[in-house]
């Protein structure tokens, strides 16, 4: 499940309050979420990304409650990834339940130009841009039947359905 789209940076420490406000919590959907998505940090943020760019992190991403409602929001706003210098594990947890590859580089996450186009293999950790290439672990194994199947509902489902 290769991914292409343009680098969208944020900082340190962006926690889910910030990724979305409390406020927005009673909604679900994505497409309400979306335009929301870290406003209080860069309000011109969601007008800015296309569907499929990818979401480039500093440290400590994803910290604070753990709220599904961040993952459906970078969701909502066209993230189809996050690249991390570190995240934390809920909010890891939450996103793959959720379908939204996480990846873990910090080298990466420190590289990784804004506003240019960035190839992702979740499934085999390849991290690309501009002729220079970055090693993340790889989201193998059940992780990876779980993003293949849109998430870890329907990747229960799917089992249940075929007995397993």
């Amino acid at each position: 499940m290769p991914i292409e789209g343009l680098v969208h940076r944020v900082g340190d420490h962006v926690d889910t309050d910030v990724i979305i406000p409390g406020r927005y919590l009673t909604l679900r959907d994505r497409a309400q979420l979306g335009p929301h998505c870290l406003e209080g940090l860069d309000p011109g943020f969601a007008a800015r990304v296309g569907p499929g760019d990818v979401l480039v992190a500093g440290r400590n991403f994803g910290s604070g409650s753990s709220r599904e409602h961040a993952i459906l929001a970078l969701q909502g706003a066209g993230i189809a990834a996050v690249v991390a210098a570190s995240v934390a594990r809920i909010f890891f947890r939450n996103a793959i339940n959720l379908a939204l590859p996480v990846m873990v580089c910090p080298e990466a996450a420190a590289a990784l130009r804004e506003g240019e186009a960035v190839e992702l293999d979740p499934v085999s950790g390849r991290i690309a841009q501009g002729g220079r290439e970055w090693q993340a672990a790889a989201l193998a194994g059940e992780v990876a039947a779980i993003l293949a199947a849109g998430g870890l509902v329907p990747h229960l489902r799917g089992a249940l359905a075929a007995g397993r």
